[in-house]
């Protein structure tokens, strides 16, 4: 499951759509860079967060073909804040450091509400 990498063709509806500049490649670069990095972003700090198990769920969802794009954009756009070293708050910040990061999971699960629950 870990380090899979995506073709253009494993998405079943992504050829027909547009990104909003974005091309077919770089939304697949951009999955890609999750699937790559969510690991280690996990293991270094799953001990310091409460919400692994959501970040985890947003992961399942977002490898689902049956999921509309838009959707994924928006799980991509939330995990890749999540793994980015640059955030409103620092990682590194005790205490407050993950405040952002859970502002930012919160917004994506509430904004998927009750479809998300299959991927716990």
């Amino acid at each position: 499951m870990k380090n899979q990498k995506y073709e253009i063709d494993d998405f079943t509806d992504i050829n027909e759509l547009d990104f909003g500049g974005s091309t077919e490649k770089e939304v697949i670069h951009n999955i890609n860079f999750v699937n790559e990095n969510l690991w280690n972003k996990l293991a270094k700090v799953e001990r310091k967060i409460s919400f692994a198990k959501d970040i985890l769920a947003l992961f399942r969802y977002l490898r689902d073909p049956a999921v509309v794009w838009y959707r994924k954009t928006a799980v991509i756009a939330g995990l890749v804040y999540f793994i980015s070293p640059i955030d409103a708050i620092p990682d590194f910040t005790p205490v407050i450091g993950y405040l952002d990061d859970l502002g930012v999971i919160t917004a994506l699960l509430k904004y998927l509400g009750r479809e998300l629950i299959p991927y716990y």
